[in-house]
Order: structure tokens, then C-alpha cells, then sequence
């Protein structure tokens, strides 16, 4: 429920004269979030919503829609024509000389980029400073409650008993001579979420030998690889219980089919294991040491590991993103190479921090979640995978 205190206070917090909030027909999901607009209910015609540092809101609303945001506090000026339009905007906003919008630099962020270039222009035209709002987003977006802290606690540990079931189905179907494909191990997967209350948006990534150099890689049925002996297996699982507020977990671990593991795979799992840890610790030493630290920051101190070990080139996609009631959130991503994240990692905020290095015969990857809690303290959760596990072995 939109609270105009807290808004406000954060406002000030973030050094603004105030937050344009708009949208029209949806291109800013994350402003009807903010104002409390049902996913269902987004209207076909534009609204805003400008919430000063002090004093009363102001609502902009066209006349067929003319209740669009009657339930947030405000006075409310009704448009119809453009023209009423333009100079609505110039009303609401005031004598406001810096206000935040969600809008990024040179397109530098895409994820908090999602005001139309022809809008932001309007309101420069009224003699404002538009900065980004990526900070405010996730204060109000990504960042979790108790309970929800708690409901990803439970998650994780059902998420770990997860990966026991696969690793054990591996290992009895390797033991007993039978073939389990990529799918069909997809599947089990699955199937212990729905008998665990749970759920996801997508079913989870296995992917064995070649397979596993893929980021991205997804089974299907009758293209899939059978998992053997002596392969090694990478599984990527995401879910959250299937309750409200249910928050999720996302973990990457890499198995080999076999009683021992190859030097070759264990040497690269420890590189990137190490770039996982340098990426944790920077985390660490920023909130030990009262520094701000942005999502970009700490993708470049993982990433520089991988660089100086000579696999640069083999680790091509972000470090994390932003974990909530989705599986990429609404805050901070842990992220430098693909955009521009200078967004602040922020108490009460969850995140992934996921390298990998993938080569053509094989590829591994190390995910764990990073909960910063209210005091400040960095907890990891899903557990720091050290060496590839061999499964035979250890099931």
C-alpha cells in the first residue's frame, strides 16, 4: 500500500525535489507498482502522479479515466486535450527543479528505463533536471519484508533438497544401468517442486557434457542428451513456495558422473569459485567499511578474476541479478558488462552471484544468493560449492 511518509522520506533520502511517477497502457510496470495499479487495471490513456519532497501530491489524469488514482492521496487535475495535457504537467510539477523519473543516461540501464524519450523531453522542456529513480524503484520494489526474508529461507532449503533428489536419481540410474535423459531429469525436478508447494516461472536448466557450456541452455523432449558416466552435469534450480509474498531461490551446481572428478574440470570450477568468493567478499568489505557499494562494482571484482586467470572470454553474461517475487527483481543487478548498473546494493535486498566460464566441451557455473539483512550483515545462502561434485561418490 502506497505510503506518502515513507515515499517522501525516501525522496529526501535520494536528494530529489520529488518522483514523476507515469505511464500509459503499461510501459511503466514499474510505476504502477509504486502507485498501486492491479496488473489488470492499467487503462489506455496517459496518467501521472508527482509526489513532492514535501507538501501534497498531484495527480494528471484524462476525463474517461478520470478515477485512475483515486485512491492515492493528492489533489487531482483531469486533462482532454494534449494541450491540457502539457500544461497540466507543468503545473504539477511546480517549482521542482530536480526530480526523479524512471529513466537512465543514455539508455545505460534498460531495466529502470521506462518512460518514452518523447515524455522525458516534454518535461525538460519545463525547465527540470530528470535523474534516474532506479534507487527509489527498489527501495519500495526489492526489498523484502521479516516474513519474506524468512519465506526465502524456506525456499532455499527445499531448493537444496532439490538438487540431493537430482544428484541421487543420477546416481541410482548410472548404478542400475538405466538411461535418464536431460529432460527427463527436468521433469523430476518439477515434479518435487509441485509436491513442495511450490513453483517457478520456468522449468530448470540441466545440462550435461557440451551441453553445459550453454547459459542458457534448455532441454527438450527428443533433443536432449543422455546423462553418462564420466560427463559432467550442470543444474541450474529456481523456485519459491507458491504462497504470497513467496520470494525465490536461484542456485547453480555442477556434478560429474563419476567416483572421481578430472583435473581439467575441478581447475576451472576453482576459478570460478574464487571469482564467486572475491564478489561475496567486496560486498563484505564495502558494508564492513561504511562504503556505498553499486551492482557494477561488484561484477568487476568477480569478472577480474576470470580475466587474470585467462578465461575472460569464457565468461559472457552478468554476475547476478536482483532476486524477489521474481526471479530477476526489481533492484540492483550485479552487473557491469551488459548494462550500466549504478544502482546502490541496499539493506533488506537478495541477489544472485553466478559465474561461469563456458568453453565448447564443457562449462561450469557457481550460483549463490547474497542477502543483505537490516543490520548490515552480508549472509550467503544455498551454500558455496568448493570443487565439483563427484556423484557416485558422494550417492
Amino acid at each position: 500500500m502506497f505510503d506518502l511518509a515513507e515515499t517522501q522520506a525516501a525522496i529526501n533520502q535520494f536528494d530529489v525535489d520529488g518522483w514523476l511517477l507515469y505511464d500509459f497502457r503499461g510501459i511503466n510496470y514499474l510505476a504502477a507498482r509504486i502507485a498501486d495499479i492491479p496488473d489488470d487495471d492499467l487503462g489506455s490513456r496517459r496518467w501521472l502522479y508527482f509526489v513532492p519532497a514535501s507538501g501534497q501530491p498531484r495527480k494528471l489524469v484524462h476525463a474517461i479515466e478520470a478515477a485512475k488514482l483515486d485512491h492515492l492521496p493528492g489533489e487531482k487535475t483531469t486533462y482532454l486535450r494534449w494541450q491540457e495535457f502539457e500544461e497540466g504537467i507543468k503545473t504539477m510539477i511546480g517549482d521542482a527543479r530536480r526530480i526523479a523519473m524512471e529513466y537512465s543516461p543514455n539508455a545505460g540501464n534498460p531495466y529502470v528505463s521506462r518512460v518514452d524519450a518523447g515524455t522525458i523531453d516534454l518535461v525538460r522542456s519545463q525547465g527540470v533536471d530528470i535523474v534516474s529513480s532506479g534507487d527509489l524503484v527498489q527501495y519500495f520494489e526489492a526489498r523484502l519484508t521479516d516474513e519474506q526474508w524468512q519465506l526465502h529461507l524456506q525456499a532455499d532449503e527445499l531448493n537444496r533438497q532439490a538438487f540431493e533428489m537430482a544428484w541421487q536419481t543420477i546416481a541410482d540410474h548410472c548404478r542400475n544401468g538405466r538411461s535418464l535423459r536431460e529432460y527427463e531429469l527436468q521433469q523430476k525436478v518439477m515434479e518435487f517442486y509441485d509436491s513442495h508447494q511450490m513453483t517457478t516461472y520456468h522449468p530448470p536448466i540441466v545440462g550435461a557434457g557440451p551441453n553445459s557450456g550453454d547459459p542458457h541452455y534448455s532441454p527438450q523432449p527428443g533433443s536432449d542428451a543422455e546423462i553418462c558416466e564420466g560427463e559432467l552435469v550442470l543444474l541450474d534450480m529456481w523456485a519459491k513456495l507458491d504462497v504470497p509474498g513467496g520470494i525465490y531461490t536461484d542456485l547453480t551446481k555442477v556434478g560429474f558422473v563419476g567416483q572421481s572428478v578430472p583435473d581439467k574440470y575441478n581447475e576451472v570450477f576453482k576459478v570460478v569459485a574464487a571469482a564467486r568468493d572475491a564478489g561475496i567478499q567486496r560486498v563484505r568489505d564495502a558494508y564492513a567499511n561504511g562504503d556505498t557499494i553499486f551492482g557494477g562494482q561488484v561484477d568487476d571484482a568477480v569478472r577480474d578474476v576470470i580475466e587474470n586467470a585467462g578465461y575472460g572470454k569464457y565468461f559472457n553474461h552478468r554476475t547476478g541479478h536482483n532476486i524477489g517475487q521474481e526471479t530477476h527483481g526489481n533492484g540492483a543487478h550485479i552487473d557491469n558488462l551488459e548494462t550500466r548498473e549504478n544502482r546502490m546494493l541496499i539493506p533488506r535486498t537478495l541477489f544472485s552471484i553466478e559465474p561461469g566460464i563456458y568453453q565448447e566441451e564443457f562449462g561450469v557455473r557457481s550460483e549463490v544468493d547474497v542477502y543483505i539483512s537490516p543490520d548490515r550483515e552480508i549472509v550467503v545462502t544455498g551454500g558455496l560449492q568448493n570443487e565439483v561434485l563427484p556423484i557416485l561418490a558422494e550417492y
